[in-house]
């Protein structure tokens, strides 16, 4: 391996270090408790380091929600196979189960940069969309796929705001019963 590849590899290493201590940061301390400096210590680098990364908090924000769109979509692209119809909308089911019952922690990042700056978020708007156009043309109800799409936005941000209303069980009764009303079988 040769040292340029090393060395950008430590680099990418780093920066990832640094994204997921600031994430760490924003479910620990609230979204608006970030601070440059605690990011630093927290993925053990100085805060040099940190701002050779990111050139600003804002800049850092932004990687948050960057890194959070790229590893949701890579998930989702993961999840979506064969393209049949509402195979999008079943990967998007899945991938929400699937948190939920595994208890992955949500992104925290997004409500850090909503505190800081809420358009940073614009880049999320953008997504959503594009993404409930890409669930809307490969459904056989479109309609039907929209109130899918809301119902499991729903859970999602219940999940981020920390004000869940329905039991782990509740939810998951839910995307059964959008399951079944789509015409999906269950995910085994």
């Amino acid at each position: 391996m040769s040292s340029d590849v090393r060395m950008s590899q430590k680099k990418n290493d780093t920066r990832e270090k640094i994204l997921a201590a600031a994430a760490e940061l924003a479910r620990a301390s609230g979204p608006g408790n970030i601070s440059l400096e605690a990011v630093a210590a927290r993925a053990g680098v100085s805060k040099g380091g940190l701002l050779y990364h990111f050139s600003s908090k804002n800049k850092l924000l932004e990687a948050l929600v960057e890194d959070f769109l790229g590893r949701f979509d890579a998930a989702l692209t993961a999840e979506e196979g064969s393209g049949r119809p509402n195979s999008v909308l079943s990967a998007y089911m899945d991938l929400c189960l699937r948190d939920r019952l595994c208890g992955s922690p949500p992104p925290s990042g997004l409500l850090a940069a909503l505190a800081e700056d809420p358009g940073l978020l614009d880049p999320v708007r953008r997504y959503e969309r594009r993404f409930l156009d890409r669930i809307r043309a490969n459904a056989s109800d479109p309609e039907l796929a929209t109130l899918g799409f809301l119902a499991l936005m729903g859970l999602r941000h219940m999940d981020l705001l920390d004000i869940q209303v329905l039991e782990p069980g509740e939810a998951a009764e839910v995307i059964c019963a959008l399951r079944r009303r789509m015409g999906l079988p269950d995910p085994g």
